[in-house]
Formats: structure tokens, C-alpha cells, sequence
């Protein structure tokens, strides 16, 4: 392409539009009739952008200059070209729909929870997808009154924390996070008297509830976004816009760079979650302002999605940028840590010791495949010793599965529905240092969703949890249920876990109250002990002079281990309850179980 081509292939790029899409080709003729253009009009300028002497979307549509290229034999082609033509952009201090949001500045007003101190240090968590876990209205959602029914069912687990998977007013209706009022709870949920009454509800218990919130990126239909594509309400520089289309594919391959009304829009994610504008202060602002806003209603913190892409610069510098660090460092963490005994968490897979650092804490993808496969394979994997070693595991939270498939599957599919592996890997995730988070069902052992023709495979992580052996409602709904039930609904459920002596609901509950009671279990130093049968996983935990000593045979047969000349109490061992008193020198341990011990005194 020649320079003049090149030059005004730019500018109707600039003033490009859907339809300039929809007729490029009759664009590239008429690019071939200005290439005999030499009068000036279209020259190259500074920075490496093209520039026009036109300056404004006005002139470049204007009679006098349509006239001076029909000189050139173009006429027809031209009238065509109008099509490139827009109205000038809305003044900025045009109202827009953005105007109905409450954008109010939120002052500081502290509250106290009733909480222990430091009670996220102490916890297990619980992960729920409110849409899936208990419809109390019979309208096949799930609700915040039917979360709140369920409470007794959390605390007698020993559940001590709550992470709610978005439960803002949201675009989507499903997952939540195409987020299109941060102020505004989602109406398929219930009112924002509900969700309060939860909240109080939940802290009687002695839980803490953290939410979800996305600070990368926003709904397309966002009335911010809506302002922002039509140059209203002074919200244009809210998300990120060029003139030209860049082809930036992201992870997936996909294009990130989405056309808007009057250009291009950046969304790593796709076209219906633009990108916010973290550079811009008023979207600083409106971001902290809102935590203010949760924070003051009672919330004890926040999940904070998607932190590796929060800034971009450039199509090879998408992800995990150092700007990134630095913003939660100073423009998030202080507005959470306003607030006593708060807990903010971070989502970042490809970098989660850096993220731990600037946010406090992040979950430790990479982690749970390396248990899974211990429990799996019936060996330590040297991988999950390695990743243990040296990390930060006090800032780290932990898990085994979560609502997206990338961190994989239910693990009852994962294993194969071998319950002898599922339970020593659940062993191994609550004795281990970190914050561990369950996944809603993973205690019962529930399986993928019956849908297998749904194309999403992140639906079939998002069940609606399974209450009773129901078919159809899995004891979810008086209704029809908005998703399929689990696949394993018949045998894999609350009621009749609760009747099974060795269910896995009471192979969690047990190593969650021991943990609850083992405050070396929860913030205690982590020390490998080195044994030479890899069927073995042995470590110690230690909080200043409370030692605890932790051994987990992964194996489907029993394993003579020799211990050194200190002598052990057997605290616990489970689910084969074999071993009682003092550990002997040479010890036969139990196949899949988990033994836990203390110095002789």
C-alpha cells in the first residue's frame, strides 16, 4: 500500500464505523482514485500516526471536500464514502444514562462484625454461586433467602468464611460478571434487605461473608460503557478507546479490540465486558468509592477478579504488569484496610506470589493439580513439595476446584469418582498452611452437570447444589431449576451424606472441626519430613512451641514407615481410625488415611 493509501485508509479508519466495516471493499476502490490525489489535503504527521489537515469529523464530511474528490472521477465511489461519516461526538457535559447511577462519594463509616480477630487467618471458606445453592421463592433461582436457610448447614460443617461469586445487578444473568450497577444487588437474587439480612445472619454464626468484585471490567451495557461509546456525560475516557482496530488476540486467540459506535474499545475478555480505564483518576475513584459503599454495609472484604490484566501496554504486555502491583498496593488494599479485620483475596493465575505481595493474598493456582495428582496416582508428586517450599503459604489461599474450568473439573470427575483419592486430597488441602476455600458441592462429592450438549464448560461446574436424590430439583427448587442437576444426583447428595457413616460430607466436616481446633493447623510454620517411600506425605506444622505432625498415606494399601527417636501422640487418624496412643518407632500406617500427632509429653 502506498503512503497516500495508507494515509486515508487511516483516517476513514478514524471515522470508522460498523458499516465502514461492512464496505471495505468499495473503500479500497476509492482509496485507488485518491492515490491520484496531490493537492495536499491528506499528510502524514508527528508520533507515527497519520494525521489530516481536516481536523474535525465535520470537515472530513463536508460538501467542499466531497466536491474536491469528485474532481477526480471518484463521484460515485464517494457518495458511498459518506458512509465513513458520522455526527460529531456528544458534548462531554451531555447528560447520559450513566446520570441515574448512584456515583455518590461514600465516606468511611466502620462497623464491627462481631468477629474474632484476624478470623480470615482462622477460616475455611466456603466458595458459593448464589444462583446455584438454595431457591427459596420457587423460581429456580437461587436467592439470598435460600442462602441465608442454609446457614446451619455451613456452620455445622465448620465453615467459618463465605466467598459470594458476584452478586451484583449484572448483564449476563448467570455467572455475574458483566457487572451493569456496582450499587445494586441482582434482582434474580432478591432485595438488598435480603442480602443485608444474610449478612447479619451470617456474622451471628461467627462467619465472615467476602464478594466478589470486578474492578478489570464492566458490562457492555453499563450505562458508564453506554455514555462512554456515545461520547456522553464526560465518561468517554472511562474505558479505553483508539480510532484504529489492533489485532491483539489474547491467551484464547481471540480479538480484544471490539467496535464501537465511533471507534475501537479494548476488552480482553470479549466484546460484552469493555475494560476499564485504571489510568483514569475519576475511575480510580469510582472503584474505591464503591468498596466504601459494601464495606460500610457490613461486608468483611472482597474476592477481587482477574488482577493479571488490569493494565495493558501493548499487544505483548497484556498480562501481569508491573502497574498492576502498584495499583492494588496503593489504590485498593488501603480503602479495604480502612476497615478492621477486613480480608481482600486475589485472582491471578499466571502470577500469584507477586499478586500475594501487592494484595495481601491470592490463591495459589498450579497448587491444587499437584494434590489432586498425589491422591490420584497414590505417590507424592515432587511438585507439590516444590511448590510448598519456600512459598508464601501464609498470604495464599488454597483450593482443589472453583467455578472455572481452566482450574479444572468437579473432582469427582477429575478422580474418576475414585472417593478414596478424593478424600486424601481433601485431607491434604485442610492440613496443609494457606487459606483454604471449597468449592459449594465439593464436600458431597457432586458431580458435572446431566447437560453434556451445553457448550459452556464452565455450566457444568455451576450446578444447582444437590439437597436430596429430587431428579429434577435435587431438593434446589419447588421450581424448575435454571440448570441441569448434577449427574450424580441419586447418590451424591446432602441427605444422604448425612445418613452415610463414611460419606464424604463427614470426612470434610471432621478434618474442618479438627482444623478448627488446631491452631497450628491453621497458621502454623510448614516443614517437610523426609521419608523415603513416596507413597508418604509427611510434614510438620508448628505456631512457636505447638508442633503438630501430619502424615497422609496416599496409597490403597498400608505402608510400614520408621519415624525417628521422638516419641508422637496419636491425635487423630482417619477416615481408617487404626491408630490410637503413641506412634511406635516402625509404624504400619492405614491405606488412605490421614494420621495426625503431637509430641509425647
Amino acid at each position: 500500500m502506498t503512503e497516500t493509501r495508507r494515509l486515508y485508509f487511516n483516517q476513514l479508519t478514524r471515522a470508522g464505523t460498523n458499516r465502514w466495516l461492512r464496505h471495505r471493499v468499495v473503500f479500497l476502490k476509492l482509496i485507488l482514485c485518491v492515490d491520484s490525489y496531490s493537492g495536499g489535503n491528506f499528510v502524514a504527521a508527528n508520533n507515527g500516526k497519520a494525521h489530516a489537515q481536516l481536523n474535525s469529523r465535520q470537515d472530513r464530511c463536508s460538501m467542499k471536500n466531497i466536491t474536491s474528490l469528485s474532481s477526480f472521477g471518484c463521484s460515485a465511489l464517494l457518495a458511498l464514502s459518506l458512509t465513513a461519516c458520522q455526527q460529531a461526538p456528544a458534548d462531554p457535559d451531555t447528560p447520559g444514562l450513566s446520570d441515574a447511577l448512584d456515583l455518590s462519594p461514600i465516606a468511611v463509616e466502620l462497623n464491627d462484625s462481631g468477629l474474632p480477630a484476624d478470623w480470615q487467618k482462622h477460616a475455611v471458606f466456603m466458595e458459593i454461586y448464589i444462583r446455584g445453592y438454595q431457591d427459596n421463592d420457587g423460581d429456580g433461582i437461587g436467592d439470598f433467602n435460600g442462602l441465608t436457610s442454609r446457614l446451619d448447614y455451613l456452620q455445622d460443617l465448620g465453615i467459618k468464611g463465605i466467598w459470594l461469586m458476584p452478586m451484583m445487578q449484572s448483564q449476563d444473568r448467570d455467572h455475574g460478571y458483566a457487572v451493569t450497577d456496582y450499587r445494586k444487588v441482582e434482582p434474580d437474587y432478591g432485595s438488598l434487605d435480603d442480602f443485608k439480612h444474610f449478612l447479619n445472619e451470617a456474622h451471628r454464626r461467627g462467619i465472615g461473608v467476602i464478594i466478589d468484585y470486578l474492578i478489570n471490567h464492566s458490562a457492555a451495557q453499563n450505562p458508564l460503557f453506554l455514555d462512554s461509546d456515545k461520547h456522553l456525560a464526560g465518561k468517554r475516557d472511562w474505558y479505553i478507546w483508539r480510532d484504529d482496530f489492533q489485532h491483539w488476540p489474547n491467551w484464547g486467540g481471540n480479538e480484544t479490540w471490539h467496535a464501537g459506535t465511533d471507534g475501537f474499545y479494548y476488552g480482553i475478555f470479549w466484546d460484552q465486558m469493555p475494560d476499564f480505564n485504571l489510568r483514569h483518576p475519576e475511575v480510580v475513584s469510582f472503584h474505591q468509592n464503591n468498596l466504601r459503599y459494601w464495606l460500610n454495609l457490613g461486608v468483611d472484604g472482597f474476592r477481587f477478579d482477574a488482577v493479571g490484566t488490569l493494565f495493558e501496554n501493548g499487544s505483548s504486555a497484556m498480562l501481569n504488569q508491573p502497574d498492576n502491583h502498584r495499583f492494588l498496593a496503593d489504590s485498593i488494599r488501603p480503602i479495604v484496610m480502612e476497615y478492621p479485620n477486613r480480608y481482600m483475596v486475589c485472582e491471578n493465575p499466571d502470577g500469584p506470589m507477586p499478586t500475594a505481595e501487592s494484595c495481601g493474598s491470592a490463591f495459589y493456582f498450579g497448587l491444587q493439580g499437584a494434590i489432586l495428582a498425589s491422591a490420584k496416582f497414590g505417590k507424592t508428586k515432587q511438585r507439590m513439595k516444590d511448590r510448598l517450599e519456600n512459598a508464601p503459604m501464609a498470604q495464599l489461599a488454597t483450593l482443589l476446584a472453583n467455578h472455572d474450568s481452566f482450574a479444572g473439573g468437579r473432582i469427582m470427575e477429575q478422580l474418576k469418582g475414585d472417593e478414596g483419592s478424593y478424600r486424601m486430597a481433601a485431607a491434604t488441602l485442610l492440613t496443609l498452611p494457606g487459606t483454604p476455600f471449597i468449592y459449594y458441592g465439593e464436600e458431597i462429592g457432586i458431580g458435572h452437570s446431566l447437560d453434556i450438549t451445553d457448550p459452556d464448560p464452565d455450566h457444568r461446574l455451576r450446578t444447582p447444589m444437590s439437597w436430596t436424590d429430587d431428579a429434577n430439583s435435587a431438593g434446589f427448587t419447588t421450581g424448575t431449576p435454571f440448570r441441569a442437576v448434577a449427574n450424580n444426583v441419586a447418590t451424591h447428595n446432602v441427605a444422604a451424606a448425612l445418613e452415610q457413616p463414611s460419606s464424604l460430607l463427614k470426612h470434610y466436616r471432621h478434618w474442618i472441626q479438627l482444623r478448627n481446633l488446631q491452631p497450628a493447623l491453621q497458621s502454623g510454620d510448614y516443614q517437610a519430613v523426609e521419608v523415603t517411600d513416596k507413597r508418604i506425605f509427611a510434614f510438620t506444622r508448628t505456631l512457636d512451641d505447638d508442633v503438630r505432625l501430619v502424615l497422609l498415606n496416599y496409597s490403597s494399601q498400608p505402608v510400614e514407615l520408621t519415624l525417628t527417636d521422638s516419641c508422637w501422640q496419636i491425635i487423630d487418624s482417619y477416615p481408617n481410625s487404626l491408630l490410637a496412643g503413641t506412634l511406635p518407632t516402625t509404624v504400619n500406617l492405614p491405606p488412605q488415611t490421614a494420621t495426625l500427632a503431637q509430641p509425647c509429653e
